[in-house]
């Protein structure tokens, strides 16, 4: 099976997944406590959040999500458009192919091609070497660099790497070696505090949790194979979730850290979970699968709708809340249930303090 048939596979495996969604989310887990007479002016709402050296017009982004076929190129041509209208960072999927593959490089660079003043991240497999890296930004004239850590998607899928004890050196390189910022971030597995840890010691000032609950590519890889004995459907949802990464990031003292920024993705299905992982203490949302149906489907015009409607909606449940601004949602009073709760007991991560934060700022 070629590459290009591969990333097809992955397209229409993810689109399935997005019609048959898992009932319940680690986000249900999480509730804010509604303080009635807290709500300001709408106007008063500034969404603008700072990601390293880059400032984003709102606290959500388009993550990676494809690129390498006649599909790819109708949806990243889609979602460009899109955010460039409503002024929202974008990724593309992993450029390796267009790397290794040049006739497939359209299906990326369409995406600056459409977008040439907005905000746009290149992306690889942190398996990849930093000239690797440097080709990958220079072919996207991207803004920064997503660089992934796939580690359970590699083994499960029939042609994926085996080996991952080198990731760490490469990912200190490729920090060291770039002009530009570097995100790292998981495809669906989370990065634990630990990790974090790992990535901050060797340069790593951005990351992205990027936790279970979205695109599965585990179970993406395992429905490639080949079936009966051939199966690893015990991994599908392996992991932690978005919640979980980011109260073990709390609990390690990494959020709201001068030195270094949390985003959060993984299964952001509407607005209210990303005024979640704000509460949560992620600077910025990643969202890929909610967008996926309507970017391949109904075209730019609506994914337009769909961006702008993000930011509205945001903005106004901001205001309900009383916060000013994206970085302020960590004074917002949540509460915590169910298994994300226990996650949190059993590593000693102390939640009382949550559900009382607004008196902090008052």
């Amino acid at each position: 099976m070629n590459v290009s048939s591969r990333k097809e596979d992955h397209i229409r495996l993810a689109a399935e997944q997005q019609e048959n969604p898992v009932p319940h989310r680690a986000y249900d887990d999480v509730s804010f406590i509604h303080h009635a007479l807290d709500g300001i002016d709408r106007t008063r709402v500034d969404l603008t959040t700072q990601v390293g050296p880059l400032t984003f017009a709102a606290p959500f982004y388009v993550n990676g999500m494809t690129g390498g076929t006649e599909t790819a190129m109708i949806i990243n041509r889609n979602l460009a458009i899109a955010a460039a209208e409503a002024q929202i960072p974008m990724a593309c999927g992993s450029v390796g192919i267009a790397l290794d593959y040049p006739e497939t490089a359209q299906s990326f660079t369409v995406i600056r091609e459409q977008n040439p003043n907005g905000i746009v991240f290149a992306n690889i497999g942190a398996g990849r070497t930093l000239d690797d890296a440097k080709r990958a930004v220079e072919l996207m004239q991207a803004d920064g660099l997503q660089l992934h850590v796939n580690a359970v998607q590699e083994t499960i899928m029939p042609e994926g790497d085996r080996d991952f004890s080198g990731w760490l050196s490469l990912i200190e390189e490729i920090v060291g070696g770039l002009d530009v910022p570097v995100i790292v971030k998981e495809v669906g597995a989370g990065l634990s505090a630990k990790t974090l840890l790992k990535l901050k010691d060797v340069g790593v000032s951005i990351a992205d949790v990027a936790g279970v609950g979205g695109t599965d590519f585990g179970k993406i890889e395992n429905n490639r194979r080949s079936g009966g004995h051939d199966d690893y459907s015990y991994l599908h949802g392996y992991g932690n979730s978005a919640v979980q990464c980011l109260l073990d990031a709390r609990s390690a003292g990494l959020l709201g850290a001068s030195d270094f920024t949390v985003l959060a993705s993984g299964g952001v299905r509407h607005p209210l979970d990303v005024a979640k992982n704000l509460a949560l203490g992620a600077r910025a949302v990643g969202v890929a699968g909610s967008f996926l149906k309507v970017a391949l489907h109904e075209g730019p015009d609506a994914m337009v709708e769909v961006l702008l409607a993000w930011k509205s909606r945001l903005g106004e449940m901001m205001a309900i809340m009383g916060v000013p601004a994206p970085d302020q949602m960590e004074y917002t009073d949540i509460l915590i249930r169910g298994e994300s709760r226990d996650f949190a007991e059993v590593r000693g991560i102390d939640l009382a303090g949550l559900a009382s934060r607004s008196q902090e700022k008052e």
